[in-house]
């Protein structure tokens, strides 16, 4: 079983040179410079390797268990999580006036990928605490702010996110869980399901985000508030003291992620659990919408870390791994030697590599959103929501058949659980189900973000993929950018077909979601891919080798996996009627 080695260099590459964090420049007066950005995800890369990674398959066999109503976590993760917030890495991004460092978005991504990909199962505790610090931070009271976020953004307190319930899953105007006043609080009644991290003994509190509704509160959507639920009241000093009618009921038995325990918890089956409203009465989801809106890029990076993952355990075994003879017929090789075992790997690489690239560009359009003003921020902002679902559904579909590959490119050994191997691909499964599933992703994509301005948003990333590929035309990679063209031809039809669908029958509409997102997906990887190849080939910084590398993976890219766009777009442009025709009658029983 290889040890997971941070990939600093692609990191800092697909930053400069894909993303282009000196957009930001002139919107912050302490930028990162290249020196400070080394140092910090130099460090990040220890921590990851030397930490989090050394626990990752002992967790996953040990998994969590509840005892006496607590939560034990797997051995070593509590020790692992106390070096994670002694280092300061849970506040990179947060609030200086709170306690956090200030620093843009995109650096935190940069660690959280090392962190991701050496302990999915972890990871899923600072990700929840980092949604619900931001949910705090846009949305609560200065008093609960000043009693929370320090504590917080410490890493000495958790966060978690309490939405769903057992009738109530994607459907959240479906909650039931109630919030009855009381005095200058509320006390919180009703259960929650599928709360990760909802318990642990990693930290000295747990607070819970939780949506519930008032009395006599509008019906659906528009009646759900949200709360801070503590698991533990705080005393006169601002400390943990007694504890909240909050208790663990099971741990789910699940098919990944094991060391992550899945909690079904239970709000006020006594006095009733003390909660404090976040924003105001009856606009809850608004407020979680930040957290989710956090958490949905964060799944898209959770799905290329876990791919990395993979992919590195991959690559290792088929170097080392001798089975079969070379093309002479003289001696055993390595199966790395075996055109198809090199077309699996140059597959997971091609993507991974287009998948970082746009996880980068993300966080840095996040960043400008925030940081920038006028016109850019506008186009940011825009740019940003446009983004987080494709990021989120097409990065974790991706994510399945890399890790499905690791498995492959090991053979039987592949299937045997020792390997190791098949952990990832366990692990990655609920990537394209959590946080708004891959389907719901897509019906934000083409409903929220395409459907509510006309396409205004997309139609102005559209060209701006054009105006690169009309410079890209002129130079060395112009067979690259030809291909990018032809895609992104279909694309434009496909995205005025979808916009006619949407606008003469949303239902028949929806139903073309999924092929549109993955066909962005796909051609925003290539467009990242060219464009990280003619940066390659401009960098005076990169050795031959590296170059070649870009070459390799941009040049596969391209002609291997691009190519499925045109699929997606001949469903969308030709699979109206049969989308239109499908009911429950269509399935004979």
């Amino acid at each position: 079983m290889s040890e997971y080695l941070y990939p600093i260099n692609d990191i800092l590459f697909s930053l400069r040179s894909v993303a282009k964090t000196d957009r930001l420049t002139p919107y912050i007066d302490d930028a990162v410079d290249g020196d400070l950005l080394d140092a910090i995800l130099g460090e990040a890369g220890k921590l990851a390797e030397q930490v989090i990674s050394p626990i990752n398959a002992s967790g996953d066999k040990e998994g969590s268990r509840v005892e006496n109503g607590e939560v034990i976590e797997a051995k070593g993760f509590k020790e692992a999580f106390k070096a994670y917030s002694e280092g300061g890495w849970i506040g990179l991004s947060g609030d200086p006036e709170y306690g956090g460092q200030g620093l843009p978005s995109y650096v935190a991504t940069a660690v959280n990928e090392g962190v991701q990909a050496a302990n999915l199962a972890f990871s899923l505790c600072p990700l929840l605490s980092l949604g619900a610090i931001e949910a705090i931070s846009l949305h609560a009271s200065d008093e609960l702010k000043d009693l929370y976020l320090p504590k917080m953004l410490a890493g000495e307190w958790a966060g978690t996110m309490n939405l769903t319930e057992p009738n109530a899953g994607s459907d959240l105007a479906a909650i039931a869980c109630k919030a009855i006043p009381d005095r200058d609080a509320f006390r919180i009644k009703g259960q929650k399901i599928f709360i990760t991290w909802g318990d642990h003994q990693m930290t000295d509190n747990i607070i819970h985000l939780v949506l519930a509704r008032l009395p006599n509160a509008p019906e659906g959507v528009k009646g759900i508030s949200l709360f801070i639920v503590p698991k533990f009241l705080l005393d006169d000093q601002g400390e943990p003291g007694q504890r909240n009618d909050v208790q663990v009921v099971s741990v789910e038995h699940k098919m990944g992620i094991h060391a992550s325990p899945t909690c079904v918890m239970s709000f006020g089956d006594k006095e009733g659990a003390v909660g404090y409203l976040v924003g105001q009465e009856n606009q809850g989801i608004k407020a979680m919408f930040t957290m989710m809106n956090n958490a949905r890029q964060g799944v898209g990076l959770q799905g290329l870390a876990i791919s990395e993952r993979a992919y590195q355990q991959a690559l290792a075994y088929a170097l080392e791994r001798k089975q079969g003879m070379n093309a002479d017929r003289t001696e055993r090789v390595a199966i790395i030697e075996h055109p198809d075992v090199l077309r699996m790997l140059m597959t997971m690489k091609s993507q991974i590599d287009a998948m970082r690239s746009l996880i980068y560009v993300a966080a840095v359009e996040n960043d400008m959103s925030h940081f920038a003003s006028g016109e850019d921020q506008k186009l940011a902002i825009a740019r940003t929501a446009l983004y987080t679902p494709i990021v989120k559904g097409w990065i974790t579909e991706q994510a399945q058949e890399i890790t499905s590959l690791a498995i492959q490119v090991h053979g039987g050994m592949g299937f045997i659980e020792e390997t190791g191997v098949a952990q990832h691909a366990r692990d990655a499964r609920i990537l394209p189900i959590y946080e708004g599933t891959n389907g719901i992703q897509a019906i934000d994509l083409i409903g929220r973000k395409l459907h509510s301005d006309k396409g205004a948003a997309m139609m102005s990333l559209l060209a701006d993929i054009e105006a690169e590929v009309v410079e890209w035309q002129k130079s060395n990679v112009s067979d690259y950018a030809e291909k990018v063209r032809l895609v992104l031809e279909q694309a434009k039809a496909a995205t005025q077909t979808c916009l006619t669908e949407m606008e003469k029958n949303p239902v028949i509409g929806t139903g073309l979601a999924y092929s549109y997102m993955m066909l962005m997906g796909y051609l925003i990887g290539a467009w990242l891919q060219v464009r990280a190849l003619y940066a390659a080939q401009n960098d005076s910084k990169l050795d031959k080798e590296q170059r070649d590398s870009w070459e390799h993976s941009a040049a596969f890219y391209c002609d291997h996996v691009l190519p499925r766009a045109f699929g997606c777009s001949h469903s969308i442009m030709f699979g109206v009627s049969t989308v239109d025709k499908l009911n429950r009658n269509a399935f004979n029983r």
